[in-house]
């Protein structure tokens, strides 16, 4: 922890609790604090000691994360969430006192705060397949007075059958599919929290077993570092312009990156919708709809170089929705309808040598968007379930463990289900 030098430690500690307070009123204008019990874990747990790389403020600031560890390419492999994210998933996970809990993705904080929730009658096991990252937990929690949490270096892939059943289980990495070992290991009317990652879009999923499958309870926007282990599945980066724009593309998707980086330099056109939001509503729901209606289907990721440039128009931390198209391609946009910009249409730029039919492709498709996808319902469901057996219209991404079934309460009409790999 940085503080100043000049400071008592009374003075410090004052520091602590203003800032600890002031987080816990944004959290709750977020909505990501809702009960009092998450609340009281956040206050309770000190978030600074778990963190010591950081300066106090950044500690307690609501979005701030902080990379505990890279691999050899420098993406991050390990991180501490941001307080928003954490609270949020404490929230979906609605732990009570005396449950057994495990998370997978082990760290430190968020394991203390579980053990604040679960209390002197319940149980943490947090586990992780990295010893640096075992170490790191065992070397913080004991030091900030959390030492009756069971840490375990362990492939997350297979839970810790050891220690099973459990009442919650919280995946705190971003996985791709559901192992198996995950719903075995839960009991009668437990929860799995999950950051479930959907053709490149993450969402924290709040999963309960219901007959042979999981039922979502909700989902959240977030974005975590991957997995590893067995059940490794990263996404790829496919250059455009340096590292100033790139594709992210999960493994089952494809793109010509030397065609596309090539399509870029080519004018802008651009297309349309008619659908407008207003300012401040939320529509992350429209982009789950569009990466699982495009058959390619890619996030254009770019830095705040590359949109004053003007080689895109504008950026987002997690990436835009694209519309691959062989050698061209065309990504979301919007503009304001009114001059106190309250309004704001969709439309799409397209880029290539059919830029102007892909960018009309994409607006086509924004247009069958009726704006309830934000009510999408997912469900997980063995890999080997038959269509019939999947909900009506689904859309479902099938994986090695499971086929996830994304359906909507009021779907535009379409002649079949979509099945992407």
């Amino acid at each position: 922890m940085s503080t100043s030098t000049s400071e008592t430690p009374q003075e410090q500690a004052d520091d602590v609790a203003r800032l600890r307070e002031e987080l816990i009123r944004e959290l709750h204008e977020l909505e990501a604090i809702v009960t009092p019990e998450v609340e009281r874990a956040v206050r309770t747990v000190p978030r600074h000691l778990f963190i010591p790389e950081m300066r106090v403020e950044e500690a307690y600031a609501a979005e701030r994360h902080y990379v505990t560890k890279k691999d050899e390419l420098g993406v991050s492999i390990s991180s501490v969430s941001a307080a928003r994210i954490q609270a949020m998933m404490l929230e979906q996970a609605q732990v009570r006192p005396g449950m057994r809990v495990l998370e997978i993705g082990s760290g430190g904080l968020n394991a203390a705060m579980l053990a604040e929730l679960v209390g002197e009658t319940g149980q943490v096991t947090s586990i992780d397949i990295d010893q640096d990252v075992i170490d790191r937990a065992a070397r913080l929690l004991p030091a900030a007075g959390y030492d009756a949490i069971n840490l375990l270096r362990a492939d997350g892939e297979f839970g810790a059958p050891e220690r099973a059943p459990f009442d919650r289980i919280i995946v705190t990495v971003c996985a791709a599919d559901l192992p198996p070992a995950w719903s075995d290991q839960l009991a009668e009317g437990g929860r799995l929290v999950v950051p479930l990652r959907m053709r490149g879009l993450t969402r924290s999923v709040a999963f309960e077993r219901k007959n042979n499958h999981l039922a979502d309870r909700g989902y959240e926007l977030c974005g975590f570092v991957p997995m590893q282990g067995i059940g490794e599945q990263r996404e790829r980066l496919v250059p455009l312009h340096g590292d100033e724009v790139r594709l992210r593309l999960d493994d089952d998707q494809h793109a010509d990156g030397d065609a596309l980086a090539a399509a870029l330099t080519t004018p802008r056109r651009e297309a349309w919708s008619g659908i407008t939001v207003g300012k401040g509503v939320r529509f992350d729901g429209l982009y789950l709809w569009m990466a699982m209606k495009l058959p390619e289907f890619g996030l254009l990721a770019a830095t705040k170089a590359a949109v004053d440039s003007g080689l895109v128009a504008h950026s987002w931390g997690l990436g835009i929705p694209t519309l691959l198209d062989g050698d061209s391609f065309a990504y979301l946009t919007y503009r304001p309808t009114d001059e106190d910009r309250e309004q704001f249409e969709f439309g799409a730029y397209g880029h290539g040598p059919h830029a102007e039919m892909t960018a009309e492709r994409l607006a086509i498709l924004i247009r069958s968007w009726d704006g309830t996808s934000l009510n999408a319902r997912i469900s997980a469901h063995p890999a080997d379930t038959p269509d019939e057996s999947l909900p009506p219209d689904a859309l479902v991404l099938a994986r090695r463990h499971s086929r996830i079934a994304i359906t909507w309460p009021s779907p535009p009409q379409t002649t079949a289900a979509n099945h992407w790999p």
